[in-house]
């Protein structure tokens, strides 16, 4: 198997169009946020980077300072800031001043490696991107993972119609209105952009995420619950990811309580982080005796420690950001229950089991169902391992990638 940290040697043998730009296009990766930190979004940035890279591309990813680096993608970093620990999601007062070091640390970079293009992801370094660009001279893309001011609201930031929420949408319309191209990691973003900002057809463009299958893949079952700890037969329910309100895990917790009330004697492994509060509420609910809580997972054992699982789970709530943990769930052959949204159905089609939105007594019913039928699980799991393999490989996603920009360096002034 290929070793998950490195980045493989091989090219593509079909470059297809010729570049506007002769040889590799060079790209400044602009990401503001403490990558790698074993996160969805952190996830994307890699896998993008690294499909390029793969295709004979340059790659280099300027950052915040904490996070680690992964092998065979340069990345450079802002100054240390040691008051400045958050690996986790969401809004902070701290980022201002972080994403005005990222501006400068990503100029010195950029003097040096005189980029073909800015690839700037989320909203904060595509506003650091605009005043790059200003300099730079060079197209800049924008990766959206999902409305700006939507995040801020499902995270608690601010409440809708406040001052705050006025003056961050202007801010959201702003940097929608000055990037060259905006691409978003679900169809459903890229429709809200159209409807919701009046965004041009020709602007914007979905590339929805997706899965290196020969990392992520089924291991043997007992061996993944000999490395957790994990009883060999106990029925277990995996989820992987981040741990909050808008990823619906307290409707998780609420739906484990409905389950042990019933009697039902599943096991739920809830990888992630920040994990201490939602270990305290498991106590308060009387349910942390069914749960193994492992806080932060490495990446790179995700693919062992999912393959513990007889099915998973993504009870996900926000309606406008991307759900990137299914693609993993897919490529590990794991059936999966989720809640009925547009983007996990574009995402798994026919290869799940679909609960009421937002409803944990029919999360818990859906949980119940699957895993007493074991002939359905057969079928999903054998239906998510080909969607994997066939519609959600990185090495396509990275030619849809290549081929946008030379479309944004052969239309850009």
């Amino acid at each position: 198997m290929t070793s998950f940290s490195m980045v493989a040697d091989r090219r593509s043998s079909n470059p297809g169009s010729q570049s506007p730009v002769p040889g590799p296009i060079k790209i400044l990766m602009l990401a503001p946020t403490p990558y790698f930190a074993d996160r969805g979004c952190h996830v994307r940035i890699y896998e993008e980077a690294r499909a390029l890279v793969e295709l004979g591309q340059e790659v280099q990813i300027v950052t915040y300072h904490l996070g680690r680096d992964m092998h065979g993608i340069p990345t450079w970093r802002i100054a240390a800031i040691p008051w400045y620990r958050k690996l986790a999601a969401g809004p902070s007062w701290h980022k201002p001043y972080l994403d005005i070091l990222l501006f400068f640390t990503a100029l010195k970079v950029a003097r040096r490696f005189k980029p073909d293009l800015i690839h700037a992801h989320l909203h904060e370094g595509a506003f650091i991107g605009i005043f790059l660009k200003f300099f730079l001279k060079v197209p800049l893309l924008f990766d959206c993972q999902g409305s700006l001011t939507a995040e801020l609201i499902d995270h608690g930031f601010f409440r809708k119609g406040s001052l705050l929420h006025r003056g961050f949408r202007l801010m959201e319309g702003f940097i929608n209105r000055r990037v060259d191209l905006i691409i978003t990691s679900s169809t459903a973003s890229a429709k809200q952009l159209r409807n919701d900002w009046q965004m041009p057809e020709g602007k914007v463009r979905a590339l929805i995420d997706a899965v290196d299958t020969e990392i992520f893949r089924p291991y043997p079952q007992d061996k993944a619950r000999r490395a957790l700890g994990i009883t060999p037969n106990v029925p277990l329910v995996v989820y992987l990811g981040v741990l909050n309100a808008y990823q619906g895990v307290d409707l998780l917790l609420e739906s484990v309580r409905i389950l042990q009330e019933r009697g039902k004697p599943l096991h739920f492994l809830i990888m992630g982080f920040p994990d201490e509060t939602y270990r305290k509420k498991a106590v308060e609910l009387g349910v942390a005796k069914f749960i193994t809580f492992t806080g932060r997972i490495d990446y790179g054992k995700a693919p062992l420690y999912l393959s513990a699982g007889d099915l998973a789970v993504s009870p996900k709530i926000s309606l406008t950001e991307a759900n990137g943990k299914l693609f993993n769930y897919l490529a590990c052959g794991l059936p999966t229950v989720v809640f009925d949204t547009p983007v996990n159905r574009e995402i798994l089609g026919e290869a799940a089991v679909f609960a009421a939105y937002g409803d944990a007594n029919d999360l818990a019913d859906n949980l119940d169902g699957l895993m007493q039928d074991h002939g359905r699980r057969a079928e999903l799991a054998k239906l998510a391992r080909q969607q994997a393999e066939q519609e959600h490989s990185w090495q396509v996603r990275g030619e849809e990638l290549l081929e946008i920009y030379r479309r944004c360096l052969e239309t850009s002034p």
